[in-house]
């Protein structure tokens, strides 16, 4: 009987124990997820990565970060340019439609880079040839063929038209651990901004609408308030777009006019890019001895301006900084 009892009561003490026991476990903190936090540098893929930006969306799990000198190749004329932003040269690079090289602008920068054709059309012998070990692509022109790139190396696709370029070096940024760095570039960039807002505005005034024009070889285009242009012209550069301009959709870069309808818009001041080529710059030429053209009040006050297209048409960090470079070399005068 008395074993009985002792049995009984061994029972009763081991289940009160377990009880115990778990109710201790269900008190416990979860475990914090640390693998944010890697050194800068180090390859850890699938973690992500401290987002010190309170604009910037979290990292997805499967977020790839990166050793910032690891060999990058980029399949995007834009994702190129913000990597040199960030101090980062890419192994190799597509280059532009129009000059079917490296952009003028970045070309010193990419000395000794390899080139992969253009983005519509990568020349992928090239690309296997420099054994990069990650591939940068616009989900635009590559996203549907990622997995042929994936065969060569780690992929990372970035929606670059989704945000702004500031967006972009800071996604970028994350990607490689260069978060300060882009914060920094960010930084410079509202500076000079605002002192080549101060040249522009002492000579045109600072109520002055204005307008950007492309000649190509085919048409004359009237630039948009959207990318690439009008974010610099009218953001940041903080000008009034000139009657008409604002009608045009936001999202499209531009309007195809007729040189005839250019009084329409009342312009203070003309921003023109010509395209590369002879014939844009014919076509620019034989416009300017035009009578409609000579009669624009812009003309007549001499507040016309010409461009470095391939800076001003580049919408990344590295175009845009550049663009406001040439804007103060025009202004400065």
């Amino acid at each position: 009987m008395k074993k009985v009892l002792v049995l009984v009561s061994m029972i009763m003490i081991i289940g009160l124990l377990a009880a115990c026991g778990q109710s201790a476990d269900s008190n416990q903190p979860a475990p914090q997820n640390t693998a944010g936090n890697t050194t800068e540098g180090a390859t850890n893929e699938g973690a992500a990565p401290e987002n010190t930006s309170t604009d910037t969306e979290a990292p997805a799990p499967d977020f790839i970060v990166h050793d910032a000198n690891a060999k990058i190749a980029s399949l995007s004329i834009h994702i190129t340019s913000n990597l040199l932003a960030l101090g980062i040269t890419p192994i190799g690079s597509v280059v532009g439609g129009d000059v079917k090289d490296f952009l003028p602008h970045v070309a010193d920068l990419l000395k000794g880079a390899t080139k992969y054709g253009t983005v519509s059309d990568p020349d992928m012998e090239a690309l296997l040839a420099s054994k990069p070990d990650y591939i940068y692509l616009d989900e635009e022109y590559s996203g549907k063929d990622v997995s042929k790139f994936e065969k060569i190396a780690p992929t990372i696709v970035v929606d670059m038209n989704k945000g702004t370029w500031r967006d972009h070096l800071k996604l970028l940024a994350q990607h490689v651990g260069k978060e300060k760095e882009a914060e920094a570039f960010i930084e410079d960039y509202a500076a000079k901004a605002e002192r080549v807002q101060t040249l522009v505005h002492s000579e045109l005034g600072a109520d002055a609408k204005v307008m950007a024009i492309r000649m190509t070889a085919k048409e004359l285009r009237v630039m948009s308030t959207g990318n690439p242009v009008g974010p610099i012209m009218f953001d940041d550069l903080k000008l009034k777009p000139a009657s008409g301009v604002e009608k045009i959709a936001a999202d499209k870069p531009f309007e195809v006019i007729s040189k005839e309808v250019l009084p329409d818009f009342d312009t203070d001041a003309i921003f023109v890019i010509i395209s590369v080529g002879s014939e844009a710059k014919s076509n620019f030429e034989e416009m300017e001895k035009n009578a409609v053209w000579q009669n624009l009040k812009a003309v007549k006050n001499k507040h016309v301006y010409i461009l470095d297209g391939q800076r001003w048409l580049d919408y990344s960090s590295m175009g845009q900084s550049m663009a406001l470079d040439d804007a103060e070399k025009l202004f400065a005068k």
